[in-house]
C-alpha cells in the first residue's frame, strides 16, 4: 500500500460546490481508463460526491491514498439511456448541487439543468447516450435517479479504483504529474 505509483502538485480535495478538483480528477481519470475499452462513451458519472471518500495529497500519491479514496469494489458499467433519461439524470446533478462528471457541462439555475453540453455539443433528448457510471449508482445508490431504465448495459470488468490506479500510472510512465483544476464543467446562477 506505501508503493508509490504517481505525483501531485497540490493537495487534491473534495470541496463543496458544484465542482471540485477531486471531482473532476475522479470522473476524467474513470472516463479516460474507460474509453480504453469503449470508444462511444458519451459522458461519465461515475460516482457521487459522497463516493469521494479521501483527499489526495501533494506530492507523492501511493496505492494506498487509492484505495482511501475509493475503498468499495464498484465496478464501472456503460448504460444506454434515452435522452429523457439523460434530463432526469441531469435534473438529479442540478437538484443535489453537482456531481462528478465528465464531458458533460451544465449550469445549474433554480436547481435545475440549464445549457447543458455533452462532449461540446448542445444535449438533445431525441438521441441515446452512453453513460459510464459505477453499479452502485446505476443502482441507485445515493438517491440518484435516471439510470432506471437503460436500454442497454455494458459491463466492462473494471472497478472504479483501477481504473484510478491505471490512469495514475498511465500519467507518471508519461512523465506527467497530476494537475488538476477547477474548468467550470457544472456552474450556478
Amino acid at each position: 500500500m506505501n508503493a508509490v505509483i504517481g505525483n501531485t502538485d497540490s493537495e487534491i480535495v473534495k470541496t463543496r460546490g458544484p465542482e471540485s478538483r477531486l471531482a473532476n480528477f475522479f470522473a476524467d481519470a474513470c472516463l479516460a481508463e474507460a474509453r480504453k475499452l469503449d470508444k462511444n462513451i458519451d459522458f461519465a458519472m461515475p460516482s457521487t460526491t459522497g463516493g469521494l471518500r479521501n483527499s489526495l495529497p501533494k506530492g507523492n500519491i501511493s496505492l494506498g491514498n487509492v484505495f482511501e479514496l475509493m475503498p468499495f469494489e464498484n465496478e464501472l458499467l456503460v448504460l444506454k439511456l434515452k435522452g429523457s433519461d439523460v434530463l432526469e439524470l441531469c435534473k438529479f446533478i442540478a437538484q443535489s448541487g453537482g456531481q462528478p462528471v465528465s464531458g458533460l457541462n451544465l449550469k445549474i439555475v433554480n436547481k435545475l439543468p440549464t445549457a447543458v453540453f455533452i462532449n461540446g455539443e448542445p444535449f438533445d433528448t431525441a438521441k441515446t447516450y452512453n453513460v459510464l457510471t459505477s453499479d452502485y449508482i446505476a443502482g441507485g445508490g445515493d438517491n440518484s435517479f435516471g439510470m432506471e431504465k437503460p436500454l442497454e448495459t455494458k459491463m466492462l470488468n473494471l472497478k472504479v479504483r483501477d481504473a484510478l490506479i491505471q490512469y495514475i500510472k498511465y500519467q507518471t510512465l508519461a512523465g506527467k504529474t497530476i494537475t488538476v483544476k477547477l474548468d467550470g464543467r457544472i456552474t450556478t446562477d
